[in-house]
């Protein structure tokens, strides 16, 4: 990375402004909700004319209940040659019909539109970045390839195993979530996710006539929740929610059976080991009754390891090149950067500079579209 060549790819991207509103607003009006595999494709689409367009070779890889996965790499390539992953979505929280109701706008450097922050406005910058090398002819010393999902919003069931492989088979990860906040900040630390079920078995009997013959499930569901509200340690990054509970058929019945849903998010991966066999390990109280706790789903934390570290460091010297004063976070929620980064170096955070992920108020800062992608080009750039 040197200062010419940042300045050029400053004004490169700079004259680019308006060709990468253009591609967000396309992107944009293409509802793509999680749960319509169907929706996707148009997508797909778009971004595959697009990297045919820079000389890059396109895979689809169709999914069983999602809309599947697009891989990229260049066509011209050095088969076996070391690679870096870029790493995005294009589905959305947002049901068919929303743009009805939340229709793409601009008003000055905002546009707002459902999915334009969250995260079509990423895909439009990694793509403009490649762009970017392709027109000024520098090559990145790693192979740079390109994966989008479109099961992210729903945990990528599907994607996930995809995503573990390509990780291990690449040097680093850059993740095109967007940034943090009104400055952007870059996301080097991920909380993870954890996700349970706990289901009681009771004995039901009548409550009126022999309440003393049953054992309520929800009883003991309580006792439970008790157990697990108690291993929070929030000063320490630690919070276990029990977030949902079902239970019981009628009012005169003493409930047979009950359940819950329990969202965990922990700091680091020895947390989510230590935290993970507390709630497995918990045990009925009432006699009679039976506590059964499954582990429905995990996404282990980025951690602000020494290799992701390095990417921090490579940023913030691409960062002053382009006079950027870049910032980092951490952040309580999941990505796909949570996936990659048990193998291999990530960055995340490097998509648009906006506000209002999955809310009515969601909008990118345009101008600020250009220089995240000179950014992430420099990325692209920096030696391994």
């Amino acid at each position: 990375m040197d200062l010419a060549l940042a300045q050029r790819l400053q004004s490169y991207l700079h004259d680019q402004q308006e060709p990468m509103v253009d591609l967000l607003s396309q992107l944009a009006l293409i509802e793509s909700p999680s749960m319509d595999p169907t929706a996707q494709q148009p997508v797909f689409d778009l971004l595959a004319e697009r990297l045919a367009a820079l000389d890059f070779q396109v895979q689809r890889v169709p999914g069983q209940a999602t809309g599947g996965v697009l891989y990229a790499r260049p066509a011209s390539r050095s088969r076996g040659a070391p690679a870096q992953m870029m790493i995005g979505h294009c589905d959305t929280v947002w049901p068919h019909g929303t743009l009805a109701t939340m229709p793409l706008t601009r008003a000055g450097h905002r546009l707002a539109g459902p999915g334009v922050f969250d995260m079509k406005g990423g895909l439009v910058i990694g793509l403009f970045a490649l762009q970017a090398l392709a027109a000024l002819e520098v090559q990145p010393a790693l192979t740079p390839v390109l994966l989008i999902n479109s099961d992210e919003e729903i945990g990528s069931p599907e994607s996930s195993r995809h995503i573990a492989r390509l990780a291990q088979a690449v040097q680093r990860v850059f993740v095109l979530e967007p940034g943090f906040g009104p400055q952007g900040q870059l996301k080097t630390a991920r909380k993870g996710v954890l996700r349970f079920d706990v289901t009681v078995q009771g004995k039901s009997a009548h409550a009126g006539l022999a309440p003393w013959e049953g054992v309520s499930a929800i009883l003991e569901l309580s006792h439970v929740i008790q157990q697990l509200f108690a291993l929070n340690d929030w000063p320490n990054g630690i919070s276990v929610n029990v977030g949902q509970i079902s239970g019981g058929t009628r009012p005169n019945v003493v409930a047979g059976e009950a359940r819950a849903v329990v969202d965990v998010r922990i700091p680091t991966v020895a947390d989510a080991q230590r935290i993970s066999a507390a709630i497995l390990a918990l045990r009925a109280t009432l006699p009679g009754a039976q506590v059964t706790i499954e582990q429905i789903s995990a996404s282990l934390p980025l951690e602000p390891t020494p290799r992701n570290q390095r990417l921090w460091q490579q940023a913030q010297s691409a960062g002053r090149l382009l006079d950027l004063g870049l910032e980092a976070v951490t952040v309580g929620g999941a990505s796909d950067g949570n996936t990659t980064s048990q193998f291999t170096a990530t960055l995340d955070g490097l998509g648009p500079v906006g506000d209002g992920a999955h809310a009515a108020h969601e909008h990118v800062l345009v101008d600020r579209l250009p220089e995240r992608a000179a950014l992430l080009a420099l990325l692209l750039l920096a030696e391994p």
